[in-house]
């Protein structure tokens, strides 16, 4: 048997139609992850549609279970350090 490891921190982030628009925030957040040298404790995973169009882009933030609504690519930094690095 074979033992893996997951991250301390997820960011799922919705990729529906709606909220697929805003790759710029995904690749924000990427970049802060290698930034920041959080490889190895904050993964990105895209997931379906959360059938919340009208508030993309939609996205969770866990452990905490925080979920954010029409969130801006100018909010994308304080946001990682607030979510992420605190």
């Amino acid at each position: 048997m074979s033992q893996l490891t997951f991250p301390e921190k997820t960011i799922f982030i919705c990729d529906g139609s709606k909220c697929s628009k805003h790759k710029e925030l995904r690749k924000i957040f990427k970049e802060s992850i290698k930034n920041y040298g959080l490889k190895d404790t904050v993964e990105i995973v895209k997931i379906e549609c959360t059938d919340r169009c009208k508030h993309a882009p939609v996205m969770c933030f866990q452990p905490q279970n925080k979920w954010l609504t029409d969130v801006s690519m100018w909010e994308a930094d304080k946001i990682f350090k607030e979510m992420v690095l605190d």
